[in-house]
């Protein structure tokens, strides 16, 4: 029996791990391919403590933010060979505050703190320095970084009880999670590395076909206190987009590239990921 560990993090942008989870749609089609494979889960609060886990052997599969990913992938480059599987979903990056003084990031002063999953290296940390460095111009993408800390989605949202407001920081449609595992691990299992992308497509077609049972699923799994109507509110929304097909990847790989942390740049989108996702109409 084979045997592999997928890790995911918190909030709504991890469903299909969480279907494919609660349904165990790996081990499904893992059995169709002639495999049988215990799948084991496990849930952290950002991408760098998971990408660590990914170079032990600790972990098969890993899911985050973009950023957390390309510096993996370019990272690994010759070697192990990091890649992307395929993306979770697409939707807008908010940063949220509770001080009705700040309408733009200009407004945020030494009083206040930026809760992250990873200070300087997730999705959101990038996400913050690109929207600082167009508020303050070319070398000050570090300008919040003083004001920012770790803490995981649950104990951010903790802090933000009291009230908040919306800062757009993306301004687009752009790809938020992806999910990968290194180029070893497919070469030595490529059965079960396409049970996991049939098992993402599956979840996939699930949440997009009945968006109420996916609700109610997530509900089930994450234990949150949210009703089922503000679960589907949010899987209505059309900026919110469940696909493998990633969106704007590049903008995120030039930024990283071009303020120095990461050192090799890929030449299109489809050079960071796996062929299965290569055709699809990404960006």
């Amino acid at each position: 029996m084979s045997e592999i560990k997928v890790a995911k993090q918190y909030g709504i942008g991890y469903l299909p791990l969480m279907l494919m989870e609660d349904q165990k749609l790996i081990e499904k089609h893992a059995k169709a391919n002639g495999v049988t494979v215990m799948v084991g889960w496990a849930t952290f609060a950002g991408g760098n403590v998971m990408n660590d886990a990914l170079l032990s052997g600790s972990l098969q599969f890993v899911s985050g933010g973009v950023a957390p990913f390309v510096t993996l992938w370019a990272r690994t480059r010759g070697s192990l060979d990091v890649k992307s599987v395929g993306a979770l979903d697409s939707m807008p990056l908010y940063l949220v505050t509770r001080n009705p003084r700040v309408k733009t990031i200009r407004d945020f002063t030494e009083q206040d703190r930026i809760g992250l999953p990873a200070v300087k290296v997730s999705i959101q940390a990038i996400t913050l320095q690109m929207a600082a460095e167009k508020a303050f111009g070319p070398g000050q993408q570090g300008n919040l970084d003083p004001l920012t800390v770790t803490l995981s989605h649950p104990d951010a949202m903790q802090a933000l009880l009291s009230g908040r407001s919306e800062v757009d920081v993306l301004g687009g449609p752009a790809t938020f999670n992806v999910i990968w595992t290194t180029s070893k691990f497919r070469d030595e299992n490529p059965k079960l590395y396409d049970a996991f992308v049939k098992a993402l497509d599956d979840a996939m077609a699930q949440i997009n076909r009945d968006k109420r049972s996916a609700a109610e699923t997530y509900l089930r799994m994450s234990k949150d206190k949210d009703s089922v109507a503000e679960i589907l509110t949010m899987l209505n929304d059309p900026q919110i987009v469940f696909t493998t097909t990633p969106q704007n990847t590049m903008k995120y790989v030039d930024f990283m590239y071009r303020t120095g942390l990461i050192k090799t740049k890929p030449g299109s989108w489809q050079d960071l990921f796996f062929p299965n996702a290569q055709s699809l109409p990404g960006s």
